[in-house]
C-alpha cells in the first residue's frame, strides 16, 4: 500500500487511527502491529511470513544477549544475530545478482555455464532493506546497553513493523522508540504537527516527484546514442529533483504519520541540495541511513583514530557498503566508491580550499552530485557512462535527435520550478527573521498563510492522485 493513495488516506489511515485510539494504553500496540501487519500484507502476503520471522528470531536473539550480558562480555550472540540478518538481507537481495555475474564471468572466460542452471529467481520482500536493518539496530543497541529488550514480543514486533517507516524507512533506531513503545502521549498538538507534516510530505511526493518522475523516465528510456547534451542534463536534474521530493517526501509522511500515532522520529533530511560539499551533502541527506554505517560500522572499524590511511579504508568501505544497501547492480557499486573516493579528496585538502570559496563550493557540489545522480539512475555501466559523457559533450548535440524542449509541457516545468525553489530551508529562514524584534505580528500571519497553503497542497495533491496513475515510491525497491 502507498500512502499517496485514496485508499490510504481516506480508509486506511482512519480506521488504523480509530482502532489505535479505542484500544486503550494497554492494547495500542498490539493493535497497531495488527494494522501494521495487514498494511503490508496489502503488497505481499507472503512476505508477512519472513517479517514475523524476523520478529520472532531477532526478539529471541535479543532477550539472549541480554541475558548473556548480565554475566559475561561474550559477543557470541549478537555477533549470531548480526550473521543471521545480514544472511537473510543477502539472500533475498543478492542472490540473483551473484548468479548473474557468475554466469557474465564463465561466459567471458569461454567457460561452460549449463552446470550452473536457470536463474534462482529469488524474490525481493517489500522494504527488506529497512526492516533487516531496525532489527540490526535492536540487537546492537541491547548489546551495547544502550536499551533493554522489551519483554513483550507484540511491542517489540510494533518496533520493527511499525507501518510508518516500515517499507522505506527512515531507520528508527531501537534505543530512539524503546521507551515510546510505553511512555508516547498522542496530543493535539502533536497530532495536529502530523497532520501537517504528512501534507507537506504528500504534496512533495504527487505534486513535484511524480511530474518530474514522468520526464525522467521519459529520457532515460532513450537509447543512449539518442541523448543530446541538453537532454542529458534536464534528465539528471529532474532526476535529482524528484529522488529528493519522492524519499523526502515519504520521510515526511512517515515522520507525521508516527506522530498522530504518538511517536516522534528524527529528521531524514536537511535540505541536502544547498549543501558546499559532498561532506556535508551526507550530513544533510538520509541521515538515518548515514548514521547507521556511521555508528554501527565506520566508528566501530576505528573511524579516524587510526591514522589517515585507515580512515580512508573505512570510508570507502562504507560508502562501498552504501551502495550495495541501495541494490544489487554495479551501478551502486560505483556510485558508493564515487561518493567514498569524493570524500577522501575532500578529507586531503580539498575540503578547506572549499570552506574559503563558497559560491566555487556551491558549484562543485551541484557537479559532482548530479554526475553520481546520472550513475545512480542508470541501468547499467555502459549505459551511465553515455549519460555522463553526454553531459559534458555539448558539440555531439547536433548528431542527436531529441532537443530537450520536446519533454517539457507546462505541468512539468512548473514542477521543476517548484523542485528548484521548495529545495531551500524557506522555514528555518522565517523563523530566523521572527526572532529579530518587533516581527512576531507578521510572522503570526505568515503562519495563517502556511496553513492556508497546506489546505491548498492537500487538495490539490488529491487531484493529481484521483487523475494519475503514476504513483512510484522510488525507495521501496531498496
Amino acid at each position: 500500500m502507498v500512502f499517496s493513495t485514496p485508499v490510504f488516506v481516506f480508509l486506511f489511515l482512519p480506521l488504523a487511527l480509530l482502532l489505535h485510539a479505542v484500544a486503550g494504553r494497554h492494547l495500542r500496540n498490539s493493535a497497531l502491529l495488527l494494522v501494521s501487519l495487514l498494511f503490508y500484507a496489502w503488497g505481499s502476503s507472503y512476505d508477512v511470513l519472513l517479517m514475523l520471522a524476523t520478529i520472532g528470531a531477532n526478539w529471541g536473539f535479543g532477550l539472549w544477549i541480554e541475558r548473556v550480558r548480565a554475566h559475561s562480555p561474550s559477543r557470541l550472540p549478537v555477533t549470531l544475530a548480526t550473521v543471521f540478518n545480514l544472511s537473510v538481507l543477502a539472500f533475498y537481495k543478492y542472490t540473483n545478482w551473484a548468479w548473474e555475474n557468475l554466469v557474465a564471468m564463465f561466459a567471458a572466460w569461454d567457460l561452460p555455464t549449463a552446470w550452473l542452471g536457470q536463474s534462482p529467481g529469488v524474490h525481493m520482500p517489500l522494504g527488506i532493506s529497512f526492516f533487516i536493518f531496525h532489527a540490526l539496530s535492536a540487537v546492537i543497541d541491547v548489546h551495547r546497553g544502550e536499551a533493554r529488550v522489551t519483554k513483550n514480543p507484540l511491542d517489540f514486533g510494533l518496533y520493527i513493523a511499525c507501518f510508518p517507516q516500515l517499507v522505506a524507512g527512515p531507520i528508527v533506531r531501537y534505543h530512539d522508540v524503546a521507551e515510546q513503545l510505553y511512555s508516547r502521549r498522542v496530543t493535539l498538538d502533536g497530532f495536529a504537527y502530523g497532520v501537517r507534516r504528512f501534507v507537506v510530505g504528500l504534496g512533495k511526493k504527487v505534486l513535484i516527484a511524480n511530474s518530474t518522475g514522468l520526464l525522467v523516465d521519459e529520457i532515460f528510456g532513450l537509447p543512449p546514442e539518442q541523448l543530446t547534451f541538453a537532454a542529458a542534463w534536464l534528465g539528471v536534474i529532474g532526476w535529482s529533483i524528484q529522488l529528493y521530493f519522492d524519499f523526502s517526501g515519504y520521510s515526511d509522511m512517515a515522520i507525521g504519520l508516527a506522530r498522530m500515532f504518538g511517536f516522534t522520529y528524527r529528521e531524514n533530511f536537511e535540505h541536502p541540495y544547498i549543501s558546499r560539499s559532498i561532506t556535508e551533502f551526507w550530513r544533510r541527506w538520509h541521515i538515518s541511513l548515514s548514521s547507521f554505517f556511521r555508528d554501527y560500522l565506520y566508528i566501530p572499524l576505528g573511524g579516524n583514530r587510526r591514522g589517515p590511511l585507515r580512515t580512508y579504508v573505512n570510508l570507502v568501505t562504507v560508502f562501498l557498503l552504501t551502495g550495495m544497501w541501495h541494490g544489487a547492480a554495479w551501478t551502486f557499486v560505483v556510485w558508493g566508491a564515487y561518493h567514498g573516493t569524493l570524500l577522501i579528496v575532500e578529507r586531503v585538502a580539498f575540503g578547506r580550499w572549499l570552506a574559503g570559496h563558497p559560491l566555487l563550493a556551491h558549484v562543485y557540489f551541484f557537479f559532482a552530485v548530479t554526475v553520481g545522480w546520472a550513475i545512480f539512475r542508470a541501468d547499467d555501466l555502459p549505459y551511465a557512462a553515455e549519460i555522463v559523457r553526454s553531459m559534458f559533450d555539448p558539440f555531439a548535440a547536433s548528431t542527436r535527435i531529441h532537443p530537450a524542449v520536446l519533454f517539457l509541457n507546462g505541468e512539468r516545468v512548473a514542477a521543476l520550478l517548484a523542485g528548484c525553489v521548495c529545495m531551500f530551508p524557506w522555514v528555518q529562514w522565517a523563523r530566523r527573521w521572527h526572532e529579530q524584534p518587533k516581527r512576531a505580528p507578521a510572522f503570526g500571519r505568515l503562519s495563517i498563510a502556511a496553513d492556508f497553503g497546506l489546505v491548498l497542497t492537500f487538495g490539490a495533491s488529491l487531484l493529481a492522485v484521483a487523475a494519475g496513475t503514476f504513483n512510484p515510491f522510488i525507495y521501496f525497491r531498496f
